[in-house]
């Protein structure tokens, strides 16, 4: 049986985990990585986008860093409980014709008993940005 730790019931500190985890495995760009942390049929709504499954996150992931280049996010912890955890992030990205934009937004995740995430509800909002004005670098 796959799992991906720390498992829930979910602690601060577990929680905390769980977050840098994923915040890592984000910044690394890799879909096929980033796609291990869900279920084989993980639900997701991204935006304006639903995508179901691994192999819908990863054609959706790639698309994403085929547009949003220099990409680097940051996560926050916003609450958990048992097997739920609630984040805000921020992230940063050029696109091909060199603009900058920042993006905010609020993420809800659940996870299953082996610790991979069922489902991952995300609002985001993009805030043009000049160059100078990046964050993350």
């Amino acid at each position: 049986m796959e799992q991906k730790h720390p498992l829930p019931p979910f602690t601060l500190e577990t929680a905390l985990e769980k977050i840098q985890l994923a915040e890592d495995a984000w910044n690394s760009q890799d879909p096929e990585k980033v796609s291990k942390a869900y279920t084989i049929n993980s639900e997701w709504r991204n935006r304006d986008t639903f995508v179901n499954g691994r192999d819908e996150i990863v054609e959706f992931l790639q698309k994403k860093w085929e547009k949003e280049l220099h990409y680097k996010l940051k996560k926050e912890y916003w609450a958990h409980t048992d097997n739920r955890i609630a984040v805000r992030f921020e992230y940063e990205y050029q696109t091909k014709e060199g603009n900058w934009f920042r993006a905010y937004g609020n993420e809800n995740w659940e996870f299953d008993e082996n610790g991979l995430m069922a489902k991952r509800y995300a609002s985001i909002n993009d805030l043009a940005i000049q160059e100078q004005d990046r964050k993350f670098t």
